[in-house]
């Protein structure tokens, strides 16, 4: 039993004293004056009944133009649900735009070219939306 119990004060040291792993490292809160990292800003779309593929290519067109309209965007992705799993719920397309950080992508959501474009060319024929982020400090 003595054995026992000295086995797990070392074990319980070892891992008390191991130094952070690599996942853990990047969440620690940057320091200042670091660059931000990139912020990834990820929106899923469902459509209005009716909506026709050509209506969705020019809405696209449109979401796509926002790069050279804001500053900030590095990268701008997307594509159409193709997983076998049927857990999409719905939503048919996603869209992610690579923000260099968290600023870049605060300064996004009230610009009025991306307003403009929601107003627009999304809000018409959008049934409903669901966006997440992650990345950044």
């Amino acid at each position: 039993m003595k054995l026992f119990f000295t086995l797990l004060a070392a074990a319980l040291i070892c891992v008390v004293t191991l130094p952070a792993s690599a996942a853990d490292k990047e969440k620690k809160p940057q320091k200042e004056g670091q660059p931000s990292r990139k912020v990834q800003h990820v929106v899923c779309l469902k459509f209005k009944e009716g909506t026709t593929a050509a209506q969705i290519a020019a809405m696209e067109k449109e979401f796509v133009a926002l790069k050279d309209k804001i500053s900030g965007i590095v990268k701008f992705e997307h594509g159409r649900n193709n997983s076998p799993e049927g857990l999409n719920r719905g939503f048919t397309h996603c869209y992610i735009a690579t923000f260099k950080g968290t600023k870049e992508r605060d300064d996004y959501l009230p610009h009025p070219a991306h307003k403009e474009f929601v107003e627009k060319h999304l809000k018409p024929i959008m049934a409903e939306v669901f966006v997440i982020d992650f990345g950044g400090k």
